[in-house]
């Protein structure tokens, strides 16, 4: 494929809206624009689609209605877990485990309670990128009362093992809270099976609307409001809710679950398309992470001698879009704390490393294209002397 039409291969940042979804949000920006909480026909027909679009991400869930609570997105589902229950139910110096691969929702937001006087044990992964519930089993105390694991880390892809660490804490009187933000287009979200007590998902990686997800919160639990005013969300969190963004959410949400299985064989065949691209050029590569237990649509890389800013103007120029890890971070091009963890601090995978991530949308003529590309680039920075970090 020889074409200067842009490709977008950073879906792991952000994905397309579904057409599908745009057109089921349109009348409510035009037509249906009640408040939700007015009395009215108006307010009425917006609640109606409100309570529609809640019984649907719970039937995706396995969930029960009244545990979706929506939200802005991804990182205020996983502060009002984070700060909801540890404010509510902890007390100073009591027990928080967490990863040091975590999103920098989570990551933040828990350096923020420890500064409050919490107790933090931030556990390695191993070069899969997986943490082990045996360690979270070592320092597991009676003074633990939250354990927050993602479920799929958004730089590499590597699936942590939910239901099993779900099995460890039954009965435990910790809460298990796991940012699902990366793995709901891709993975088993129901909440009985992977034994989770607080969920977060984004809207936007799964091709709905930005500026909306959900906080999936076990019945029971009580959570310490971050936002005051109305009663919207059944006291939970006060503001008007963006009506058109949860429908666009629902509608959006629903179709990934239902492609989901043929939506990970085609990430599968752009994948093997790009990687045999890459062996046929000869082009010296290693994959971060392992290729079992991983998300299909996430491949990141690391080419020896080729240094990852550099490799990502020359793919930019060309029209493609990848990125360097975590969208948080990319814009800066931070050194990945992921691939710290996995690898030490030194590596140069740390500073060599991209990550490409697929979309339904993608061809394999564009998988073929980008990694023709890739392998130009990097053939030319191989053949050079290797950069010094």
């Amino acid at each position: 494929m020889e074409t200067k039409e842009a490709v977008y291969m950073d879906h792991a940042a952000t994905s397309g809206l579904h057409p599908v979804a745009f057109e089921a949000m349109c009348p409510y920006f035009l037509e249906r624009y009640g408040n939700p909480s007015s009395l009215h026909q108006f307010g009425r027909e917006a609640k109606k689609a409100v309570v529609s679009a809640r019984q649907t991400i719970a039937s995706l869930l396995s969930a029960s209605p009244a545990s979706v609570l929506f939200t802005s997105g991804g990182t205020e589902s996983i502060n009002l877990a984070l700060f909801g229950y540890v404010r509510q139910y902890g007390r100073p110096g009591a027990h928080i485990i967490t990863t040091e691969i975590e999103h920098h929702a989570v990551a933040h937001a828990i350096s923020e309670l420890e500064q409050e006087g919490y107790r933090v044990t931030r556990l390695p992964v191993n070069q899969s990128g997986v943490v082990s519930v045996e360690a979270i089993k070592r320092v597991l105390t009676d003074d633990t009362v939250l354990v927050s694991i993602m479920y799929a880390n958004n730089e590499t892809g590597a699936l942590a093992p939910v239901p099993e660490i779900g099995r460890l804490l039954k009965g435990h009187p910790a809460v298990f809270h796991t940012d699902a933000v990366q793995a709901a287009s891709s993975c088993l979200l129901d909440v009985d099976v992977l034994g989770v007590d607080l969920m977060s998902i984004s809207s936007h990686k799964v091709n709905g609307p930005k500026g909306v997800g959900c906080l999936y919160v076990r019945n029971g639990i009580v959570l310490k409001p971050l936002l005051y005013g109305g009663e919207q969300e059944q006291k939970r969190r006060a503001g008007t809710e963006d009506v058109p963004g949860i429908v666009g959410f629902a509608k959006a949400f629903a179709i990934t679950a239902e492609e989901q299985d043929i939506r990970k064989q085609h990430y599968m065949t752009l994948r093997q398309a790009l990687l045999t691209i890459l062996a046929r050029e000869g082009v010296s590569y290693e994959i971060n992470g392992t290729s079992e237990r991983t998300l299909a649509h996430i491949l990141n890389i690391h080419f020896p001698k080729v240094k990852t800013e550099t490799l990502l103007a020359q793919l930019d120029l060309a029209g493609i879009a990848v990125s360097g890890g975590s969208a948080c971070t990319a814009g800066t091009l931070e050194p990945s704390h992921v691939l710290q963890s996995m690898y030490g601090k030194q590596s140069p995978r740390v500073q060599g490393s991209i990550r490409i991530s697929f979309g339904y949308t993608n061809t394999c003529a564009e998988a073929t294209y980008v990694g023709t590309m890739l392998a130009k680039y990097v053939r030319q920075a191989q053949m050079d002397e290797p950069f010094i970090q």
